[in-house]
Parts: C-alpha cells; sequence; structure tokens
C-alpha cells in the first residue's frame, strides 16, 4: 500500500482518510445537482502532487490543474504561450523568456524568474523526471529581470520546448517548496486555475477554484478526482450517476454507454502506448533469441480483440502513430510458434523455463497476463502471475526486481526524443524510464544525434532506424496503442480530450 507520511510543521494537515458515511447521505442526483462541483472518475491514487516527484498519468492529471508550465502544447500538439508570453533564440543552445506579469501563486507570491530558475534546478536532480529537464545547463540559467530569463541547454536541443511543457516543467514556489520540506508532495502551490484543497487518501483529491488566476478564472468552484481502481467500479459509479467524466472506460463497457441517452463516449487518438517489458539485464532476457521468441509466441491480434474489444491497434514498435516520426514501415511481430519453438531451442532452452510475469491491480491488466502465460505454455514457459501494489510495482520495475512487467509510456509531447529516449538509452536506467534496463550503444548514439540535430528531416531518419533497432532487439513484447476513451455526461460542457491524456478541466462547466 502506498503510504503517506502524516508529519506537517507550522500548519493543519489537509489529509484525511476516507469516511463515505456524509457521502452516502446525498443522492446520487443531488452530488451531480451541485452545479459547482465537478466529479471525475480516474484509477489509481496519486503518488505524489510534486511535479518534480511523479511522472505516472494519474498524479500528473491533477498536477496540470494545479500548475503551469512557460509553455504549453495545445491539443494538435503544438507550442503555445504559457507563463511565457514570448520567446525568442539567442543561439543554437539559447532561449530567453519574457514572462507574463502579474500572475500570482496560490499562496499570494508573485512569479517572476527566480521561481523559474529555482524550478529548473530542482527539476534537473530529480530521480523522477529529470530525464525531461536534464539536458538544460544549471550553470547557464541567467536571470535578466524579474520578467526575463535566458535558458540554456548543455548542447542543442531540438526539443527543448517540448520538454518545458512536459509537467516536469511546472513551475514552483521556492517558499512553499521550502516550507512545506518533505511534505510539499501533499501541498502543493502552482500557479493554475485550481489550487489544492484536501486529499482524502485512496480515496479522493478535490481541488477549489482560484480566485486571483491571471487568465479566464475555471467555470465551476471545485473539482473532486474519485480514486477508483477498478474499471467495473469506475464504470459502475458513472452508470449510476455519482461522476460527470470517468476517465479510461474499458473496451468491455464502451458499447454499454454508447446505448445511455444521458452520457456520451468521447475518443481520440492517444499518445499512449502499452506493452510488456523484460528485464534485459536478467537470464534468460539478455537473450535477444529468448525475447524474440516470446513475442512470436504471443498472439497479440487475439488479445487485442479479446480484451480490447478492437479499440486498439496491435503495435509494431515502440511509438504510436499519432507521435511524430513514427516508423509506418515495421510491421507486428506476426503469432509463429514454430518459430519461437527454434528459438528458444537456439538460445538453450528447448525444454523452456520458469518466470514471473508482474502486474499491478488492475483487472484488464491481469486478464492480458493471464492470456499470456497460457500462450506461453506453448513453447514450454511456466509463468506465474504476481500483482504487485502500484507504488511497490513501480519502485520494484525501477529497481530491476522483476523478470517481464506489463506498463504503458505516453509519448506526453509528442516528441519522439521523449518517447525513446527515456525508454531506451542506457542512461536512463529505472526511474528515469528505461525499466527494462535495456541498452545498445548504436541506439544511444542514434538517441543523443537525434536530440542534438535542428534539420526535422535528419532528425526523422535517426528516430525511423532507431525504432528498427528496437523492433529487432524486442526489448517489449510490443503490444498495442490505444484511443483516449473516457465518459462523459451530457450536461457536461467545454470538456475537450488531449492527446497526452492530461486533460484541462478549467474550461468545463455544467448545465
Amino acid at each position: 500500500m502506498l503510504i503517506f507520511t502524516m508529519a506537517f510543521i507550522g500548519f493543519a494537515s489537509p489529509f484525511t482518510h476516507a469516511d463515505n458515511s456524509s457521502t452516502c447521505q446525498l443522492t446520487n442526483e443531488a452530488i451531480l445537482r451541485q452545479q459547482d462541483a465537478l466529479h471525475v472518475g480516474q484509477g489509481y491514487d496519486a503518488r505524489s502532487l510534486d511535479p518534480h516527484a511523479a511522472n505516472d498519468t494519474v498524479s500528473s492529471r491533477v498536477i496540470k490543474q494545479i500548475y503551469e508550465t512557460l509553455v504549453n502544447q495545445n491539443d494538435n500538439i503544438e507550442i503555445e504561450p504559457g507563463l511565457a508570453e514570448s520567446w525568442t533564440r539567442i543561439d543554437d543552445v539559447t532561449i530567453e523568456f519574457k514572462l507574463k506579469k502579474g500572475v500570482k501563486f496560490h499562496n499570494g507570491e508573485e512569479f517572476t524568474s527566480n521561481d523559474v530558475k529555482f524550478t529548473l534546478l530542482r527539476g534537473i536532480e530529480s530521480p523522477s523526471v529529470g530525464h525531461v529537464l536534464w539536458e538544460i545547463d544549471p550553470n547557464k540559467i541567467k536571470i535578466v529581470d524579474d520578467y526575463t530569463i535566458q535558458i540554456a541547454t548543455k548542447e542543442p536541443d531540438s526539443s527543448i520546448l517540448a520538454n518545458l511543457a512536459h509537467a516536469a516543467g511546472s513551475m514552483l514556489n521556492e517558499k512553499a517548496v521550502t516550507e512545506a520540506g518533505d511534505d510539499y508532495g501533499q501541498n502543493p502551490v502552482g500557479t493554475g486555475a485550481f489550487k489544492f484543497d484536501i486529499w482524502n487518501i485512496e480515496d479522493s483529491i478535490e481541488l477549489v477554484k482560484f480566485n486571483d488566476y491571471h487568465d479566464e478564472p475555471a467555470k465551476v468552484e471545485r473539482v473532486v478526482f474519485k480514486n477508483i481502481p477498478e474499471d467495473t467500479d469506475r464504470f459502475d459509479e458513472f452508470k449510476n450517476g455519482k461522476l460527470h467524466i470517468a476517465y479510461d472506460i474499458s473496451p468491455d463497457d464502451i458499447q454499454k454507454l454508447e446505448d445511455k441517452d444521458e452520457v456520451t463516449v468521447q475518443r481520440s487518438q492517444s499518445l499512449s502506448a502499452t506493452y510488456i517489458g523484460f528485464n534485459t539485464q536478467k537470464e534468460p532476457y539478455n537473450d535477444i533469441r529468448v525475447r524474440q521468441a516470446i513475442n512470436y509466441a504471443v498472439d497479440m491480434d487475439m488479445i487485442v480483440e479479446t480484451v480490447m474489444k478492437g479499440a486498439a491497434q496491435v503495435a509494431s514498435g515502440p511509438l504510436g502513430p499519432s507521435v511524430w516520426a513514427y516508423n509506418d514501415s515495421l510491421e507486428p511481430y506476426e503469432y509463429n510458434v514454430k518459430k519461437a519453438k527454434q528459438l528458444m531451442k537456439e538460445a538453450g532452452y528447448p525444454n523452456g523455463l520458469k518466470t514471473s510475469i508482474w502486474v499491478n491491480d488492475n483487472q484488464q491488466r491481469i486478464n492480458i497476463a493471464t492470456i499470456v502465460v497460457e500462450q506461453l505454455k506453448e513453447i514450454g514457459i511456466e509463468a506465474e502471475i504476481e500483482v504487485v501494489e502500484w507504488g511497490v510495482y513501480l519502485d520494484g520495475t525501477a529497481d530491476g526486481k522483476h523478470d517481464i512487467f506489463l506498463l504503458g509510456w505516453v509519448t506526453v509531447n509528442g516528441d519522439p526524443h521523449y518517447g525513446l529516449y527515456s525508454q531506451f538509452h542506457s542512461s536512463q536506467f529505472g526511474y528515469l524510464g528505461n525499466r527494462t534496463l535495456y541498452s545498445n550503444k548504436k541506439v544511444d548514439e542514434l538517441l543523443d544525434k537525434g536530440k542534438s540535430e535542428a534539420d526535422p528531416e535528419i532528425r526523422k531518419k535517426y528516430y525511423l532506424e532507431v525504432q528498427e533497432i528496437i523492433r529487432e532487439e524486442a526489448p517489449w513484447i510490443f503490444s498495442w496503442t490505444i484511443d483516449n476513451i473516457n465518459g462523459v455526461r451530457n450536461n457536461v460542457k467545454g470538456f475537450s480530450q488531449h492527446p497526452s491524456g492530461y486533460h484541462q478541466l478549467s474550461g468545463v462547466y455544467l448545465e
């Protein structure tokens, strides 16, 4: 179980353990008639609301409401002004940003260049998101004045603006971070349209409208993120009128909702990829033949049809088709048990082997793992499913304690550098993203070139080749890419799905 330390100094704790007794006194209709509160159902509880301490989807969805970044990416993944109203490239490594004036943090402090420098220096050192910002040169962040700052990278970096739009670039207030100390992740302070109010551990996170927001104010007074891990439970709460929006509708439930007049299923392309990863530093998965054999032994078409009900596309490589420089010439691994057995024999495992598959307590992933276990029996592999609590799961896969594991990755900024570098560069082992512990000198070289190359066409060639190598060496069982699929009640207006899955809620209102 994910445990938060309940020690707070100098202020009262905003945390409670969930007590549903008062909620139960309200009827479902009464809950949704509260026009000032938007109820959103999502999966697990957030790990932290410190943008430098979490990089998972659930945490980031809340973080994106509380904080803002220097630049934003719109629904078409185009860069737009954020807390920086303009920027100018000084040379091939330096950009000068002009900041908006009159921006306040939720604690009343004014946002200035000092906050930008503090944020970036802190983020670079983060074990969770340092991979997003680490190309920034900490010695070349220059404050020109309160509203002008120059940021330089260690070498040319074509993805720097996209990376600054990542949640890792969420601007922090030094005073708030210092005062909260180790408890900052449970007492977040940003500049966003919503500010943090209360965290009911393992139940919900509540945000309230920030009345001193510098831009167009939020259209609801409160957002309640309900943490509902089980897809079926989240579907039931949405169907029964307890939620306005239900994130990540299971493929099993799409048709059930499409038959209901009072709700809409919204679907759009995402930037996510689901994969089954190998610990490539551990025998027998340090042998490419074993990894390829398992790819051939898994009938991914059948899994997508059975579990995903056609709401996904079988992956042929590590990136989804909506990511720039996606290699559409790659073919998925075919289902070929004969070929798989031959590769296992060549690798020295003619009679198979024993292994374990880690999943978190998500029923869909458990179902997938169950099918994989049955299919692997065809080539003599006996696999045991281990269901691991989410926090322990992330820590364990970062530390290399696993054999095989199921996980997903969102290329949130739409740039292949983010989707490939953190997942496959040998400098990014563990918490930085590379949980397969995959290492290939040629891949490292190409990824380094792609990062620094300014010419988009040359850059694209590097990433196309990287995808070919990764597909061949198979550190993953390439699984599928899926759409953003969310349930929205018809009285909810202004909800727009972002390809990253981190949907901005400040423009949402209720009729």
